[in-house]
């Protein structure tokens, strides 16, 4: 649907030239990063990495539910800021959600914690959101050099928003992750050189994206190397499947459409609700607006909204905070909700949208203030 109001704003001549200049330069990185790094996680999943991941979590949590739990935490948290929030939400659910069929545990909790870990802890790198990335050239302009710099203003609201997830989380399912389990067995993977290739690649993303590099620069890099490999032992996983086609023209027309929204009159009218100032009233009244848009309206257009109003690199990360972490309430707050809701259907996990709403505007109302007070610490 975005695509084809992308299509009529540029056909009927609301974005003009300029318009699409500033367009092809912002999306260009974010969506070539967006291709290269789906391909590096689907192919990951294809060759064991996801599924060993949570079987080792299994093992290591011996058979406490709740230090399961942690674990889980950890792991999500571990794919999501190295591998985006899309990963986690598209294949570390299934994988989290077989292991708890298996180990015969409630995956209501796991199911739960797998999204809003995909969210809240999606702040640290420039490669673990979307919204990270198109900022990432903002902050630029602001003097915050690459992905060090990045990280440099976002380590402690990072830290607080997870802090903050997990204390949630934690006592709403504290009683259903009472408990033991039986720890299964290992499994060896089914081809030893694509699981120990892909880990590997996997593992040397982490620090590449640190270097300072353009982000998808690594990410093709990662993405070649996985499929030569596969092509020569496993050809068949090679599918046009693999390439993320219908998000590339979701995000190429919301970036149209809110460009096009800026240039008649959508920054006046996101203004009075935004403010302005430096103090920590300020940047939550900001971070508030962020999250208040993201979950109407999907928060990689509520970043491209509320970007113009930041002015400063502190408000900016105010602004990421509110897109990132505030993305708990509506499903469709956040692509990777939706995603999460497909996998969910799919293995006949039933969740409850107004429970998850309720929980979720809880969880907002938690995370996002810690994550804003924490920036005051940085900025």
């Amino acid at each position: 649907m975005s695509g084809i109001a992308g299509v009529v704003v540029v056909v009927t001549g609301l974005l003009g030239g300029d318009g699409l200049s500033e367009v092809a330069g912002r999306a260009g990185p974010v969506l070539a990063f967006l291709l290269a790094v789906t391909v590096v996680a689907e192919l990951a999943d294809e060759a064991g990495v996801f599924d060993a991941a949570a079987r080792l979590a299994a093992r290591v949590g011996r058979g406490r539910t709740w230090l399961l739990w942690l674990l889980v935490v950890a792991l999500g948290t571990l794919a999501t800021v190295v591998l985006s929030l899309d990963t986690t939400a598209v294949l570390l659910t299934p994988v989290v959600l077989a292991l708890a069929a298996q180990l015969r545990l409630d995956p209501l909790p796991f199911a739960v914690t797998t999204v809003w870990l995909a969210n809240t802890t999606s702040l640290l790198l420039p490669v673990s959101n979307l919204t990270n990335l198109i900022g990432l050239r903002t902050l630029e302009g602001f003097g915050v050099r690459g992905t060090v710099g990045f990280a440099g203003l976002t380590w402690a609201p990072f830290l607080a928003g997870l802090a903050g997830a997990v204390l949630v989380l934690g006592l709403a399912y504290r009683r259903r992750l009472r408990g033991r389990y039986d720890p299964p067995p290992a499994a060896p993977p089914r081809d030893p050189v694509l699981f120990r290739t892909s880990a590997v690649v996997c593992a040397l993303l982490a620090p590449a994206f640190v270097s300072g590099i353009t982000p998808a620069v690594p990410a093709a890099v990662a993405a070649a190397v996985l499929v030569a490999v596969f092509a020569v032992r496993r050809r068949e996983a090679l599918r046009f499947g693999l390439l993320p086609w219908r998000t590339v023209v979701l995000v190429s027309g919301l970036f149209l459409v809110v460009e096009a929204a800026q240039v008649h009159g959508l920054e006046d009218l996101l203004r009075p609700l935004a403010g302005t100032g430096e103090s920590f009233g300020d940047h939550l009244r900001l971070a508030g607006t962020a999250a208040l848009t993201a979950n109407v309206a999907d928060n990689l257009p509520a970043y491209l909204a509320v970007e113009p109003l930041a002015g400063s690199a502190a408000r900016l990360v105010a602004v990421l905070v509110g897109v990132n972490l505030g993305p708990l309430v509506t499903p469709w707050a956040s692509l990777a909700t939706l995603l999460w809701l497909d996998r969910c259907r799919a293995r006949g996990v039933r969740v409850s949208l107004p429970r998850f709403a309720l929980l979720g505007l809880v969880g907002a109302l938690v995370c996002v203030p810690a994550a804003t007070a924490a920036l005051q610490l940085v900025r």
